[in-house]
């Protein structure tokens, strides 16, 4: 019963990875192909295009994960391979999470009105705000690297260089669990609290929009409502997706025996994979770029069918 639910589980997943891919691929293609056409891009298209392009490497080395523990189970590891499996995982994770923060805080800038200086201020340079954002997040990688490579250089001399890849052990278990709390509970609460700190701040400003509008007794909403409102539609699924994929990420370091359940750890990659390959699908239906070209490529592979159909019972009438 066990193999069932543990085939069932992995099958969500890899449904979870293929749709990603689709949604995050049909970004970054539709993306570039603007920006070869054009010969330029916006900011906002040049952050949309970078987060599809991470998440399509972070569900790519998701999906090899997965596909290496299932193939070959109860294999030793070396030093070096642990290393290199925690980096990708370490290093795509930390561009996905840290790209949609920044496009939570392009829009915040975007569309907010504060009358406080500093936020005037941020506001007139809100590309450099953006990719101050990202530089500073690459300090915070590289810490990030360089606290969980000194714990393996630690453990693994005590486990004397070799480590099972799968959980089935208590060590391989706690092993996993401290850098699941490094990396979750000190780096990827940053890029989520920020997220959720924009978000907040987003609505306040909806708020005292509204309010003010009372005060002047403006009973139609203007453009700025309406600006606040289809970026409050798109952030609240974003909010959502991240704190159901942060909660994921905090579910594997709540007890170190529960990785040991192959079932468990399933279950939290289905919930995981909710936010890079769920946001990717609310991007392309509130962008109307992503949308609209998304419903020309649905139109032509409809028009493709129906043509294709009729020749196929032609073909087999002629047969009869």
């Amino acid at each position: 019963m066990d193999g069932i639910i543990q085939s069932m589980f992995t099958f969500i997943v890899i449904v979870e990875i293929i749709i990603g891919w689709i949604g995050n691929g049909f970004i970054a293609l539709v993306n570039c192909v603007h920006w070869f056409k054009r010969r330029k891009i916006s900011a906002l298209n040049q952050i949309l295009t970078a987060l599809a392009f991470s998440r399509i490497y972070l569900l790519l080395t998701v999906f090899t994960v997965i596909a290496v523990s299932m193939l070959y189970t109860h294999v030793l590891v070396t030093r070096r391979m642990v290393k290199l499996i925690n980096f990708h995982l370490l290093f795509s994770n930390h561009f996905s999470m840290w790209l949609a923060a920044c496009l939570g805080l392009f829009y915040f800038l975007k569309i907010a009105h504060f009358s406080n200086s500093i936020f005037v201020y941020l506001k007139m340079r809100v590309n450099q705000v953006v990719s101050g954002t990202l530089l500073m997040s690459l300090g915070l990688l590289l810490l990030n690297t360089l606290l969980i490579n000194s714990y393996i250089d630690t453990k693994m001399d005590d486990y004397r260089e070799h480590l099972l890849y799968d959980f089935t052990s208590n060590n391989t278990a706690s092993f996993y669990r401290v850098i699941l709390v490094i990396n979750n509970c000190i780096f990827t609460s940053i890029p989520f609290t920020l997220s959720q700190s924009t978000f907040l701040l987003l609505i306040f400003s909806l708020w005292r929009h509204y309010k003010k509008m009372q005060q002047h007794a403006q009973r139609c909403r203007d453009v700025l409502a309406d600006a606040h409102i289809k970026v409050l539609q798109t952030m609240i699924t974003y909010v959502l997706l991240c704190a159901i994929f942060f909660l994921a990420l905090s579910m594997q370091i709540w007890r170190s025996e529960l990785l040991k359940n192959i079932l468990y750890v399933r279950f939290c990659e289905i919930v995981a994979a909710v936010f890079p390959s769920g946001h990717s699908c609310v991007l392309i239906c509130r962008d109307t770029n992503l949308r609209g070209t998304f419903l020309y490529v649905l139109w032509w592979l409809k028009q493709r069918f129906t043509s294709w159909v009729p020749n196929i019972n032609c073909r087999s009438s002629c047969i009869f």
